[in-house]
């Protein structure tokens, strides 16, 4: 599905930082555009950036139910910062929680978290009802390797020596007993 991003450019509030970028909302179904002004309020304007493709993957259905799931389910847009014509480029916009955290382990990328309209919610929820399976937990079973043996500290088998040189002073006080 086309996933529009609407940046919201604001006043720095620091001397150092002139203006301050971030992802404001998201447009289901937007055109194609590239960074027109929307919204001018003041100092502070509105750009649809850019139009994305929202892919959703079957494997990846459990991490979409978590962020349905979550207090405000949201996308996530990711977007890296241009020396070019424009101040961002955005590389995508996401549902899945987990995929955003990878993307913001490297540093090099913005992930920005935006309110998912209820339309979307309601295509990602059908996706998830049709797609995700619950993996049943299978407790794994021990191997029947006897660990209750007591081990005599005869050391490395394969070395042959005439005394045990790794037993602890208590073993040794008991077999002189």
């Amino acid at each position: 599905m086309p996933v529009g991003v609407v940046l919201r450019r604001t006043p720095g509030v620091t001397r150092w930082a002139k203006w301050h970028w971030s992802a404001s909302a998201v447009l289901p179904g937007a055109g194609e555009a590239s960074w027109k002004e929307l919204r001018r309020e003041g100092e502070a304007v509105e750009y649809h950036a850019a139009t994305t493709t929202l892919e959703l993957h079957g494997a990846e259905a459990e991490a979409y139910l978590n962020g349905l799931s979550s207090e405000v389910p949201s996308l996530y847009v990711v977007m890296r910062r241009s020396d070019g014509e424009h101040p961002f480029e955005i590389l995508r916009v996401t549902a899945s929680p987990y995929e955003a955290q990878d993307y913001t382990d490297s540093g090099e990328e913005q992930v920005e978290k935006v309110p998912m309209p209820h339309g979307l919610v309601a295509w990602i929820r059908a996706f998830v009802e049709e797609f995700y399976e619950e993996e049943t937990f299978i407790k794994r079973k021990r191997d029947r390797k006897r660990v209750d043996l007591v081990q005599d500290g005869i050391g490395d088998p394969r070395i042959g020596k005439a005394a045990d040189i790794y037993a602890s002073p208590k073993l040794k006080r008991r077999r002189l007993q």
